[in-house]
């Protein structure tokens, strides 16, 4: 770098000189170009030179590429994979927050909660204690526990009752026999009990032959009678023809009642019978018994 000192001498003489002729310069003339010239030299001085903007550039480079190449290497977030999951009953895909965690099994099997709901809802109409896995191929069962949050409080009541008697022999087991009550009740196979009463319908019933009381009329006899007249109507039927002394016909089993005449009796149905002892009826050779 060239003296500063011996740029000014250089100016002062150049000063000195216009045309190649010498003439005098004052000390205010003098002072001004000095001035001047030290304020170039220290503006040239301040500036960077180009070897180190080429450092600076090159380092600058450098570590953008190097950011760039570790940015590269980290494995990128598939939102997809943790926030979505598809449903093999509905074919829809759905959020983790709508999709069924299923605690009582390690299937995996990955299914929505509303399909999981429909699924043990059927299943629990069908009287069916072990719901298993939705998966035709699977063994996994559901529990539940694990549907407690999913299934509608009377379905699940329903589940846990079909378990619990399902803990229970059939020979120690019956229902109540009327229809809108079929309560479970159990036979502790101690004394032989016959009238008893449903603890939940509070209607009497025949402990033995498991139908609602039949009043007036002994197991045996009850049990007589084909399963067509048993329901209670037709018991009422058959105590009033017994008090009436009706007859039936052997034929079509209708009732015939007598008013007047012999014991011969011509029923609708073609038949003939004895209203003595309801035998068929040969003309002249029948006696009553």
């Amino acid at each position: 770098m060239a003296d500063p000192y011996l740029s000014v001498d250089d100016l002062y003489f150049s000063a000195l000189h216009d045309n190649e002729e010498i003439f005098p310069i004052s000390d205010e003339k003098y002072a001004e170009e000095l001035q001047l010239q030290e304020a170039l030299i220290s503006s040239s001085s301040s500036l960077p030179s180009p070897n180190q903007n080429a450092s600076t550039v090159s380092c600058s480079s450098s570590a953008s590429a190097s950011a760039a190449a570790s940015s590269s290497k980290q494995p990128l977030m598939s939102p997809s994979k943790s926030l979505y999951s598809f449903c093999g009953i509905c074919m829809d895909t759905k959020t983790a927050s709508e999709m069924f965690e299923n605690t009582s099994s390690v299937c995996g099997h990955m299914y929505c909660s509303d399909c999981i709901r429909g699924h043990v809802a059927a299943k629990i109409k069908e009287n069916v204690t072990a719901v298993k896995c939705p998966d035709l191929n699977c063994a996994g069962v559901i529990g539940p526990e694990a549907c407690r949050s999913i299934v509608p409080k009377e379905v699940l009541e329903r589940w846990e009752n079909i378990l619990c008697e399902s803990v229970i022999m059939e020979s120690d087991k019956f229902y109540c026999p009327f229809k809108d009550c079929s309560a479970m009740l159990l036979d502790d196979g101690g004394v032989t009990v016959t009238q008893s009463e449903c603890p939940n319908c509070n209607r009497l019933f025949c402990a033995q032959c498991k139908v609602p009381w039949h009043c007036g009329m002994g197991c045996i006899e009850y049990q007589s009678f084909k399963k067509g007249e048993r329901s209670p109507d037709d018991i009422l039927l058959l105590d009033l023809a017994k008090n009436k002394k009706w007859m039936k016909c052997s034929n079509c089993n209708y009732f015939v009642e007598k008013t007047e005449g012999c014991q011969h009796i011509s029923c609708r149905c073609g038949h003939h019978f004895c209203y003595g002892c309801g035998q068929p009826y040969d003309q002249g050779s029948h006696v009553c018994a």
